[in-house]
């Protein structure tokens, strides 16, 4: 018998002396309920983490909704009142006054 199984048959004969019964498939049974519980925890912050997603979603469309209505009236109101003048689009490859390019 190699050095490792005698020094797990000593302290397997140890724990048996001492009154404890050593099973592994409780062992394994302790590990697997263990790791469930983590996994579990990492589950609900992660369905947290998704909640708090979507209210930011919601909440950023609606204000994405509520600026094109803005602007829509805007352009309505412009359009209405004529005072208000055009600029003319930029040349492509040229900079605004201004700009750092």
């Amino acid at each position: 018998m190699g050095l490792l199984a005698e020094e797990f048959e000593r302290r397997l004969r140890t724990l048996q002396e001492a009154g404890e019964f050593v099973d592994p498939r409780v062992a394994q049974i302790e590990r697997l309920k263990t790791k469930v519980a983590e996994l579990k925890e990492r589950l609900a912050q992660r369905d947290e983490t998704i909640a708090e997603l979507a209210t930011f979603k919601e909440l950023a469309v609606s204000r994405l909704a509520a600026q094109h209505d803005e602007i829509v009236r805007l352009r309505e109101q412009a359009a209405a009142l004529g005072n208000v003048r055009r600029l003319l689009a930029a040349r492509p490859g040229t900079a605004p006054y201004g700009s750092c390019s």
